[in-house]
């Protein structure tokens, strides 16, 4: 929330999760999104001790328990079915899935050879969304985990079966996003929106990536960034963060910090590309206050003031940063504009007295 964050996610797998999703809530006046499967694959994990004994009871009961507590929106990751599963298993990819809600799904489709319960029981899921106000997103357990896979027969697969949940979600009253991919190349990443836009009756795309390169572990906030912010400028509408530490382990909270600010970045760059009248302001606002040294007015106006002042070091008001120092070209041509308004034509001896 401090960085920036429009909306919060409890993500946990361990402990006294309602106690947890509690604290969250209270703590946070933000909309706040969770993972139903996770208390029901937990819960199933302590009390029998395997992640696929859940019964179709523990997932739905642990969907109204979310609702029941107030969350706003949870991932549920309907679009798994068994004949996409037919496909994953003869279709071998690089990385079969690495959604870590959709693969419980899949481990328990698989170990009692059943259909998803999500998709099968559709209709019960959005009696209780309707019940309680609450949005779906419609989560993408089998997005690319790797530049390899993207785009690949079982993502659209995927994305056709969300399509059809959609329309049955919005004839049922009840709002609904879609998660997009993933890992995806530059150039595929247009493309994606589009397809997925098509395919989902223009339902908001919720995009978890997509991380251009595969190779960017302690820097997949900013390969994230690079192609969040190609995709929201074509179109995509609420981005999931990605940290330095994505692949690697559990963020500490100065990851945490550099993966919202990352997406705030590209959200703004996207913004801008698709003209919006306050991003536009904003950059026009930061471009005249560098003009003039105005560096409290430039610190106030960055996406991350407490970083830019940090940086920022003794620089005083009106004077140029340590980048350039006497040559910064703003204070040169200004001084040089000012002088030729005010003297007219110079000769080459004739120098701003800021210059001499």
């Amino acid at each position: 929330m401090e960085a920036g964050a429009d909306a919060v996610m409890d993500l946990s797998t361990d402990g006294d999760l309602r106690s947890i999703r509690r604290r969250v809530l209270r703590a946070v006046p933000l909309p706040v999104g969770t993972v139903p499967v996770y208390e029901a694959a937990a819960g199933a994990l302590r009390s029998r001790g395997a992640a696929v004994a859940m019964t179709v009871d523990d997932l739905f009961g642990a969907i109204r328990s979310h609702c029941e507590d107030g969350v706003d929106f949870f991932t549920v990751h309907c679009g798994i079915t068994r004949e996409t599963l037919r496909l994953l298993r003869r279709r071998r990819r690089v990385i079969p899935m690495v959604s870590r809600g959709g693969a419980l799904i899949a481990g328990w489709m698989l170990y009692h050879d059943k259909e998803n319960p999500l998709y099968e029981y559709f209709d019960r899921l959005l009696e209780v969304a309707r019940e309680y106000d609450v949005t779906l997103s419609l989560g993408d357990g089998l997005r690319p985990g790797c530049i390899a896979d993207a785009t690949d027969t079982l993502q659209v697969d995927e994305l056709v079966a969300l399509g059809e949940l959609v329309l049955r979600a919005r004839e049922a009253g009840v709002q609904v996003m879609v998660e997009g991919p993933g890992h995806l190349p530059l150039d595929q990443i247009e493309a994606n929106v589009v397809l997925a836009k098509r395919l989902t009756h223009g339902a908001p795309l919720y995009l978890l990536g997509p991380l251009v390169t595969d190779i960017s572990p302690g820097y997949d906030h900013i390969s994230a960034a690079i192609g969040r912010a190609i995709a929201a400028a074509r179109g995509a509408d609420f981005l999931c963060y990605v940290t330095p530490s994505e692949h690697l382990g559990l963020p500490a909270p100065q990851d945490v910090r550099a993966g919202v600010v990352a997406a705030r970045i590209a959200a703004h760059a996207a913004d801008l590309a698709r003209g919006r009248p306050d991003a536009v302001r904003r950059d026009l606002a930061m471009a005249r206050a560098r003009n003039a040294l105005d560096w409290e007015r430039q610190i106030a106006l960055a996406v991350d003031p407490a970083a830019a002042r940090s940086r920022s070091g003794a620089i005083s008001r009106d004077s140029p940063c340590t980048m350039c120092g006497e040559y910064c070209a703003m204070k040169l041509v200004n001084g040089f504009l000012e002088l030729a308004d005010r003297e007219g034509p110079a000769g080459p001896g004739c120098v701003p007295p800021d210059h001499r």
